[in-house]
């Protein structure tokens, strides 16, 4: 049962089954795309006149829609992956997993699927979320190397908040429980780069804002999309993110080991 095309078999079986229930969830799906696209309406229409004072000159053509715009789709993650914990808490608590751990299937597809699942959705949300801002005014400047970059840097984004998520589910003992992750990835992104830059933070809050883990992964998104050097924003990036997904990683396959006394 562990040989590599049976996990591949179960794994894709478990994805399929996440896809489905998305149907089942619309209103989840629609948190997770509507608050990004709410927030960068009102971030453009409302205060873009007078946020983007503040940040004249730190994209290529002064728009603040251009500076923006990587701090929504980082949020669209930030969302997808509260969707993800949500989805593993309700499957750990309702016995699904419990009845998984019986059948003769590849035990990690149940994670895998959920993990496969939530890429692909928030990507497909970050990709309407950039589609809504070029309605909006959005001007990249990146080339196709700048896209593919950034497209890059999102994904491995989303799979680490995912696997964060996946272990926060399986550690919860209710919904509940999973607040203070959804509490983190909603009010991170306001103490970041995302909406103004750090240095016209005051004391620690513009050295949080400069050391926290999403703003390298907006500065170099933000950097690839407008097109300019990202510096060594990038390496930052990366590190972080590849950091947090091994540390979900391991962290969910620990907790999906033992059997949960609940």
């Amino acid at each position: 049962m562990s040989t590599f095309p049976h996990a591949v078999n179960d794994s894709a079986t478990m994805l399929r089954r996440n896809l489905r229930h998305l149907r089942r969830y619309p209103a989840m799906v629609m948190m997770s795309l509507g608050v990004p696209i709410v927030m960068l309406l009102l971030f453009v229409g409302v205060f873009g006149s007078a946020m983007g004072a503040g940040v004249t000159g730190a994209v290529h053509d002064g728009d603040y829609i251009d500076y923006l715009v990587p701090g929504i789709v980082l949020m669209t993650a930030g969302y997808g992956s509260q969707s993800t914990a949500l989805a593993v808490n309700r499957d750990m608590t309702e016995g699904i997993i419990a009845r998984f751990r019986t059948m003769p299937v590849f035990r990690a597809s149940v994670l895998v699927g959920h993990v496969g699942a939530a890429v692909i959705r928030t990507v497909a949300s970050a990709v309407l979320v950039v589609l809504v801002a070029l309605l909006l005014g959005f001007r990249p400047a990146a080339d196709p190397v700048g896209w593919l970059a950034a497209a890059g840097l999102l994904v491995l984004l989303v799979l680490a908040l995912t696997w964060l998520a996946v272990a926060i589910g399986l550690a919860a003992r209710n919904a509940e429980g999973t607040s203070g992750f959804v509490l983190v990835v909603q009010v991170l992104p306001f103490l970041s780069s995302a909406f103004v830059p750090p240095d016209s933070m005051s004391g620690p809050v513009r050295w949080f804002a400069a050391n926290e883990p999403f703003t390298p992964v907006i500065d170099t998104l933000r950097g690839l999309l407008a097109g300019t050097p990202v510096g060594g924003s990038a390496a930052v990036a990366v590190a972080w993110c590849v950091g947090l997904a091994v540390v979900g990683y391991l962290w969910a396959r620990a907790l999906f080991r033992r059997d949960p006394v609940r």
